[in-house]
């Protein structure tokens, strides 16, 4: 059964790459989990834990997957969520392109099939969840990450994309050059070549080459560029593409300099943890004499935590690492002094707190 959607758009942080692939007719998608994604899904809200002698929220929803792509719409389906307490009253649902800026959220009614046609192009990918909400307003966890890819035509000999490329790795690397490669991908028809995109790891990708096999050879840049990321795409002779494979960093030509001594110190907390979610602050203080005109805050997780929204910062993540830069009004760390932003996110296996941090590329202290 479909609902009828009520849409919206909202403007993402940092966009992600989610890369891996199953195939069906005129489709290839696949639910992705922590392993296989490098990013969060834009927040349209969290799951919030019950306080003691409140009524849980609905179970998330399972199973996520398509029906039917087309050039213009995605059908979705999914299992039913399941609540102790309520009814439950529908669902909303959050997707955006990749290597975009712009999320969209949609909400249907009490059923477990629907058809999303606003903002699908053909030969794009997309990455949808779904999460439940009952008839007392109590909202679920998100489901699986489903990762989709359109055909570029509804009517032609070949309607099925090529599946992903796998482990784009980085090999010989010279002095001023690079050599990428990965495993090669399939087709019902045949595969034609790979084209190889530069992303500046935001909004922005560049289509750099088209090569027949798997791999490609690039040079080097001589600084640290905002574009320095490289990902892989299948293309068949009809001109439909494959979901992207992992991306991958370039290193630079010059050896960066040696990092100053400690001038900083970070206090990582977790303010509020739940399964499968948590809430915490970072506290960056500058202990150096000199003041600090413009931050970024680097951490990894050692969890599979996923940051999906944050505040006091602009915080975007690429698979475990995650850079927070200050916003305006807090720019400037006078000696001494010290600000904090905070992140959301969720987890599966591990919510263990980062343990090493950098101040504009200096390694600090934790506090």
């Amino acid at each position: 059964m479909t609902g009828a959607l009520s849409s919206s758009l909202f403007r993402r942080s940092r966009p992600v790459l989610l890369a891996a692939v199953v195939l069906s007719t005129a489709v290839v998608g696949t639910p992705l989990n922590a392993a296989s994604a490098a990013g969060a899904a834009p927040a349209v809200h969290p799951a919030v834990a019950p306080a003691s002698g409140e009524v849980a929220p609905p179970g998330a929803p399972t199973g996520l997957t398509t029906a039917e792509v087309r050039t213009g719409s995605i059908t979705l389906t999914w299992t039913a969520a399941t609540s102790d307490c309520c009814a439950i009253a529908g669902y909303d649902i959050a997707y955006y392109q990749e290597f975009g800026d712009l999320a969209f959220s949609a909400s249907v009614g009490a059923v477990t099939t629907t058809t999303i046609t606003n903002h699908i192009a053909p030969g794009q990918q997309y990455t949808f969840r779904v999460s439940a909400r009952d008839d007392l307003g109590h909202r679920s966890n998100w489901s699986n990450a489903l990762a989709v890819v359109t055909p570029v035509t509804d009517t032609g000999p070949d309607t099925t994309p090529p599946s992903a490329p796998q482990d784009l790795t980085l090999g010989d690397v010279t002095p001023s050059t690079a050599t990428l490669s990965w495993s090669p991908s399939t087709d019902d028809v045949a595969v034609l070549g790979y084209n190889i995109y530069e992303f500046d790891g935001w909004f922005t990708s560049r289509l750099v080459a088209t090569v027949p096999g798997t791999t490609y050879t690039t040079p080097l840049p001589a600084t640290t560029p905002l574009r320095n990321r490289y990902y892989v795409r299948a293309r068949d002779a009809a001109g439909n593409v494959s979901i992207a494979s992992n991306t991958i960093e370039l290193p630079t030509t010059s050896t960066p300099p040696t990092p100053p001594p400690s001038t900083c110190r970070v206090t990582y907390r977790n303010q509020s943890e739940w399964q499968g979610g948590f809430v915490a602050t970072v506290a960056v203080q500058n202990t150096g004499a000199a003041p600090v005109d413009g931050w970024i805050v680097t951490f990894g997780f050692p969890g599979d935590q996923q940051v999906t929204s944050a505040w006091n910062a602009t915080v975007g993540q690429a698979g475990a690492t995650v850079t927070a830069r200050n916003v305006d009004w807090n720019r400037v760390l006078a000696p001494g002094g010290s600000a904090t932003f905070g992140v959301q996110g969720r987890w599966g296996a591990s919510d263990a707190p980062p343990t090493g941090f950098s101040l504009n590329g200096a390694p600090c202290s934790v506090g």
